[in-house]
């Protein structure tokens, strides 16, 4: 069987715990307006097979071992290759590599089998609401909301990851908002606020495409730890008081 790859990071450090070879699969369904991989959006030619990243990740393998780390299965969005995910993810945990697999939830289903071959979910929030999620990715909330019920079952372990764009997610309603929606998602080890950027938006340019974003200042890191600190402490207010 065979992948459409967009790149292969070799010594990723963000995506996951530990040192890890992070695979980014092409093919999305959302249209996020912040998307700074729309090079992504289309599958493409299928251009790895099984038994090259398998290759490519056991190298790597002593690398895992001395912190924990393993392979990250990234992109674009990897649910929509799943029965290649389900293949390689059997023999990469045959061969005792940790799988992390870094997703918005909106796939094309197998929710309950892949997620039983993963170790740990990087889960991609849009937006809280369901009038939110559509404007802000020119999609419905469903295909969210199923993967979510997938993984509360499959009991496994979560990071939670949100793009915080000014003028949409950095005032107080939203992070009420979210701190609600997150109450609903089980097994959360961690949540990051990630801060809006430009690097990007060459990539609109280059392939002509509409940046909807483009007048949207880059979010300040100061001030979105800032955000994070308060959010944090909205969301452990309602997680005692459940």
């Amino acid at each position: 069987m065979q992948a459409s790859v967009n790149s292969i990071e070799t010594f990723g450090l963000v995506d996951g715990p530990g040192i890890r070879t992070v695979i980014f699969l092409n093919g999305c369904k959302l249209r996020c307006l912040y998307c700074h991989n729309p090079e992504m959006w289309q599958m493409g030619e299928k251009n790895y097979t099984e038994e090259e990243l398998i290759d490519k990740i056991i190298r790597n393998k002593p690398y895992f071992k001395r912190n924990n780390g393993g392979v990250t299965f990234s992109g674009g969005e990897p649910l929509l290759q799943v029965d290649f995910l389900l293949d390689i993810c059997k023999k990469l945990k045959e061969a005792g590599i940790h799988i992390a697999l870094d997703t918005a939830g909106v796939g094309i289903g197998k929710y309950d089998e892949i997620l039983s071959l993963v170790d740990l979910v990087l889960l991609d929030i849009k937006h809280p609401d369901k009038e939110g999620y559509h404007k802000l990715t020119k999609n419905s909330i469903e295909e969210s909301e199923k993967f979510i019920e997938s993984l509360n079952k499959s009991g496994k372990p979560v990071w939670i990851r949100q793009v915080i764009v000014p003028g949409i997610m950095d005032n107080e309603n939203y992070l009420e908002l979210l701190a609600n929606y997150l109450q609903k998602i089980k097994e959360i080890e961690k949540i990051e606020f990630l801060p809006f950027h430009h690097l990007g938006f060459s990539k609109y340019e280059n392939l002509k495409l509409e940046n909807p974003l483009k007048n949207i200042p880059e979010m300040d890191p100061k001030k979105c730890e800032e955000l994070y600190q308060k959010f944090m402490k909205i969301y452990k207010e309602k997680a005692t008081s459940k």
